[in-house]
């Protein structure tokens, strides 16, 4: 009997599960969905399979706490593969509690998805563009990042 109610809740569970909903976004719709210019938008390019990207996702919700009430927006741009996309990416975000935004980007071709965020990319991860098209600010950032050097660059552009 506690056989078969196991099988069951293995069966149940993931139709239960209540993950969140991750849209699948081209480089065009990243550029579109940041370009009010009435707010800050912090945008952090990442993946489950990068080190560095995974090790950097706490800061990205500490920013999310520190700017609550502000005109601050925060973007994470999943580049994992097709494959993971949505339910291993929705199942990594959900275990590792990471709150901002998230969105999958569904382009596949680098040398067309990168120079439309930003020419000076070469492609690693993570990266992260902090723009506040209002004020035609615009800064790329290649590699990590911590909370305390976004909010120095974001409090500046904020004043």
């Amino acid at each position: 009997m506690k056989q078969l109610f196991f099988i069951l809740s293995l069966l149940i569970y993931p139709f239960g599960m209540k993950a969140q909903q991750i849209p699948a976004y081209s480089a065009d719709d990243v550029v579109h969905r940041t370009s009010r210019k009435d707010s800050l938008y912090i945008i952090n390019f990442w993946a489950t399979w990068c080190a560095p990207c995974v090790a950097e996702l706490p800061e990205f919700n500490a920013l999310r706490r520190h700017y609550a009430n502000m005109p601050v927006k925060i973007l994470m741009v999943s580049l994992d593969f097709k494959d993971d996309y949505p339910f291993k990416l929705a199942r990594f975000l959900e275990r590792k509690k990471i709150f901002p935004e998230v969105v999958w980007l569904s382009d596949t071709d680098p040398n067309v998805f990168i120079p439309k965020i930003d020419n000076s990319w070469q492609g690693s991860i993570p990266a992260t563009v902090i723009v506040h098209p209002g004020k035609q600010f615009k800064q790329f950032i290649e590699g990590s990042i911590t909370e305390k050097q976004i909010i120095k660059i974001a409090d500046r552009v904020l004043e």
